[in-house]
């Protein structure tokens, strides 16, 4: 069982992710809690890592056995590194319009090894007309985008959207450098790419006073670089809607980078052994590993569950979300 790991942001959020938990709210701007990371806030040495219940650094215990938590294959390729950053999201407010580098521009703009393709599992909205924003509607000259930008003209940037309505249930693939912004009211479980880089094009109004931190330290012509200016079809980054005991919920685009699953037992199901962080996100139940001490489980529950745990019976009336590290042999460097 993970204890939980709120990440302190510049918008408003956090009660909804208390609420699932069952613990106090720790702010009105805790808005995030990240779950099973390995990885830091953009520019902190250790702000976003995630402790084991002992008070161990996951990201040491990894280190300490990598094939223990992550499987042989996976430690083959990656060594130490699971390569998923999991986190529960509150929308106190609506985001800015931003977006996230991919894999190549991360490593010649930035020099890490990861850019940010994320998606999103609803699992609770507080509004009927909740909502989130993808993709340009149109393609849009890059003149255009850098006035948007310039003159932070948030009637623009907002409208050159793709609305996209989000109930719970509904699961959405965001690749890196598709501009976006998550409405008020949700709380979503995200998968995402092991990094913190965000371009925000919009700042102004919220809470962001010096612009250099919306680019990520780039200039603006560098960080625009790294924005997909063409037209997006929404309907593609839709994932199936489940109907299985154990059915994914993202679609195929997604498996080098990330993969999920619901898993709700009708009465039991089984997780295939390997690494993946759970989220229950409804009921009850308990988790019988094939090596390990049966764990019960209830809503707001997050658990790390290692390769060396094997198979794993799930039974009870509970909901869950398992999020696992890209597809074994996928390649998400374009990403």
């Amino acid at each position: 069982m993970l204890p939980p790991n709120g990440v302190p942001r510049f918008y408003r959020g956090g009660p909804a992710i208390a609420a699932l938990r069952g613990t106090e709210p720790r702010g009105e701007r805790v808005p995030e809690d990240w779950v099973g990371s390995t990885t830091t806030v953009f520019g902190e040495n250790e702000l976003g890592l995630s402790r084991l219940p002992g008070g161990e650094l996951l990201r040491d215990a990894i280190v300490a056995d990598p094939v223990g938590f992550l499987g042989a294959d996976h430690a083959a390729a990656r060594a130490a590194d699971s390569a998923l950053l999991v986190k529960l999201l509150d929308a106190g407010e609506r985001l800015p319009v931003h977006v996230h580098p991919n894999r190549a521009f991360a490593r010649s703009e930035l020099g890490m090894p990861y850019g940010k393709t994320e998606a999103w599992i609803v699992v609770g909205t507080t509004r009927p007309d909740a909502s989130v924003h993808v993709g340009f509607r149109d393609d849009v000259p890059p003149e255009a985008l850098q006035r948007w930008v310039r003159e932070q003209d948030h009637a623009a940037l907002l409208g050159a959207l793709n609305p996209v309505a989000a109930q719970p249930g509904d699961a959405i693939f965001v690749p890196a450098g598709v501009p976006h912004a998550i409405g008020e009211g949700l709380l979503i479980v995200e998968l995402q790419e092991p990094s913190d880089l965000s371009v925000l094009l919009e700042w102004q109004g919220f809470g962001i006073e010096d612009p250099s931190e919306a680019s990520l330290g780039l200039s603006w012509d560098g960080a625009l670089a790294c924005v997909d200016r063409s037209r997006r079809d929404t309907a593609p980054l839709r994932g199936p809607r489940p109907d299985d005991p154990v059915a994914r919920l993202l679609p195929r685009e997604a498996d080098p980078f990330f993969r999920a699953e619901r898993v709700a037992p009708a009465p039991e199901a089984e997780i295939e052994r390997g690494f993946a962080v759970l989220v229950v996100i409804d009921g009850r139940g308990s988790l019988e590993p094939e090596d390990g001490e049966p764990l019960g489980l209830r809503r707001g529950d997050t658990v790390l569950l290692p390769h060396s745990a094997g198979v794993c019976r799930v039974t009870g009336a509970l909901v869950l979300i398992a999020c696992r590290p890209p597809a074994p042999g996928a390649n998400g460097a374009a990403g």
